[in-house]
């Protein structure tokens, strides 16, 4: 694979609307060289014979099953609120009325 060039960090940069220095297009220019030709080697190492998987070791369910628990009533879940109202959260506007739909 041949290496990133200067060029085409400066044209990833633009990309990613990322401003960079003269210096740091070198820099990360070897530095993804680097990744790339990793990327590369794995790519090497996977045979066709091999499944593909998510994960190193096989996994069951590793979720709880869901349980019902009784929640909060508004009255408990409104105690640390700065400011209620109608049992609601108040929370200082943002919008302009208009704005709002």
């Amino acid at each position: 694979m041949a290496a990133i060039s200067r060029e085409e960090v400066a044209h990833l940069a633009r990309l990613s609307r990322l401003a960079v220095t003269e210096e740091e297009l070198d820099t990360f220019a070897g530095q993804l060289d680097v990744i790339l030709q990793a990327v590369a080697q794995v790519g090497e190492v996977a045979a066709a014979d091999i499944p593909p998987t998510s994960h190193s070791v096989p996994l069951t369910n590793v979720l709880r099953d869901d349980v019902v628990v009784p929640g909060l009533t508004p009255a408990e879940a409104l105690s640390g609120a700065p400011d209620a109202e109608q049992q609601r959260f108040r929370v200082p506007r943002i919008l302009d009325e208009d704005v709002a739909s």
